[in-house]
């Protein structure tokens, strides 16, 4: 997937016309690549081709995009069990993502971290962690060696709802609090933990947890991802002058379920509620409505689009499944206890 300093499109030579116009359109070329990807992942595990379960991020395309689209190639991220999203906005290729999920070498961790593990240091992501809040403390502390090299780099750190639950998030963010560390904590509120609805196990409001270290908190539609982007470039920009913390709370919805396996979802929420946010709040259709209101793009223009992010996608998985498998002989290789 294209960042913006290697897009052809976003050339530093544009008007600031073009340059705006190729902004969005790239923006919107990365939420699709997440959304046929994933349901390409869904289907791989459907026909017994992949390894294991994966958290599908179908539905909230519009936070990992809008968020890393604020950051440079050199920010660091720690991701979630439902990271495919914000491996591929932060600049992982869809080919090696396939890969890993299926357990071949040419994988990021040649196979060996599979979907909740994927992590990439040439792109800043210091990896999905499939423990609920796990990665607070890595992003926390990349912060920390951040503000005591003298480097501007930024951390995010992306949880959901249920880590509001974890002791070691409210520890590191009193600890960036104090010592005005750049990291930016992104909930993504999908309204679910797992099966269970975020009111009946968060008491309170979502928003006062970070304000209690005086950490300054933003409350954002994480459906506009125009609106996660102007709102996260802000708080980047902000933390890089040195001035703390930030916590972004983005409201969103998973479509499907908590994994691949969780078809019959009724128990829990109705079909309603899943058809009002496919149509009314769908992070895709808000920014091409978005799009052609501007005149910024045309329905031939997402065509171009989409036919050339399907033929990425359907490349890289054939080229997953094509991949080898690690030698035998690799098997206690880069594994730690």
């Amino acid at each position: 997937m294209l960042q913006p300093e290697t897009s052809k499109s976003v050339d530093a030579g544009m008007s600031a016309s073009e340059a705006e116009r190729a902004h969005w359109l790239l923006m919107y070329e990365q939420m699709l690549t997440i959304r046929l990807f994933e349901e390409h992942v869904n289907q791989l595990y459907l026909t017994a081709r992949m390894p294991g379960l994966a958290h599908l991020y179908i539905g909230e395309e519009a936070v990992a995009v809008g968020v890393c689209q604020a950051l440079r190639r050199d920010d660091y991220i720690t991701s979630t069990h439902r990271g495919h999203g914000h491996c591929l906005a932060k600049g992982a290729s869809v080919d090696r993502m396939f890969a890993e999920l299926l357990g071949k070498d040419a994988g990021y961790c040649h196979g060996k971290g599979g979907s909740m593990h994927i992590a990439d240091q040439d792109t800043g992501n210091l990896g999905a962690n499939a423990i609920v809040g796990g990665s607070a403390g890595i992003a926390t502390g990349s912060a920390m060696s951040s503000k005591m090299q003298g480097s501007d780099q930024v951390s995010v750190c992306f949880f959901g709802d249920g880590a509001l639950g974890q002791g070691l998030l409210y520890e590191v963010m009193n600890m960036a609090s104090l010592w005005k560390l750049p990291v930016i904590y992104v909930c993504e509120n999908n309204l679910y933990n797992e099966y269970t609805h975020y009111s009946e196990t968060t008491a309170g409001e979502m928003s006062t947890r970070a304000k209690a270290f005086g950490i300054l908190t933003e409350h954002v539609d994480g459906q506009d991802v125009r609106l996660v982007y102007e709102t996260t470039k802000r708080l980047v920009e902000r933390a890089r002058r040195g001035e703390g913390p930030a916590f972004l709370l983005c409201d969103t919805y998973r479509y499907h379920g908590h994994h691949v396996g969780d078809i019959q979802r009724a128990y829990y929420r109705s079909k309603e509620e899943e058809e009002r946010w496919k149509s009314d709040r769908d992070p895709l259709k808000l920014l091409a409505s978005w799009l052609s209101e501007q005149g910024i793009a045309d329905s031939q223009t997402f065509e171009v689009i989409e036919r050339r992010v399907r033929t990425e996608v359907e490349a890289g998985e054939q080229f997953a499944l094509n991949a080898p498998y690690p030698d035998a002989s690799e098997v206690s290789k880069d594994v730690y206890a």
